[in-house]
């Protein structure tokens, strides 16, 4: 019987108004996103979207104003990542906006 392997992993972007996709599910694996949050460290407020490649490019949060000096979680819950699936972020703004990200790799 195989044992299944769990790996706790952590990223930290700063969103470009290009967009990021930052991360992508590895082969044989499942990814269950436990925490997306985004602090606006900019002068303004900025806008960001958070998206996924689960059936095509669907956004989790899309065109969500954050106040300077605020943060805002971009789930609600938790996010399930099969094989392939992607996950990334866009701003209206050049660095304003970091991105800390929190996820569990089952393979």
């Amino acid at each position: 019987m195989a044992s299944t392997i769990n790996t706790f992993k952590s990223y930290a972007v700063n969103v470009t108004t290009a967009g990021n996709t930052f991360y992508t599910t590895p082969a044989l694996t499942t990814s269950i996103v436990l925490l997306a949050q985004a602090t606006n460290v900019g002068n303004s407020d900025a806008n960001v979207t958070f998206y996924t490649s689960i059936n095509g490019n669907t956004e989790i949060t899309k065109d969500f104003t954050i106040p300077v000096g605020d943060a805002a979680s971009m789930l609600t819950g938790k996010l399930v990542l099969e094989a392939g699936n992607t996950i990334g972020v866009v701003a209206n703004a050049n660095s304003q906006i970091k991105l800390t990200v929190s996820l569990l790799e089952t393979t």
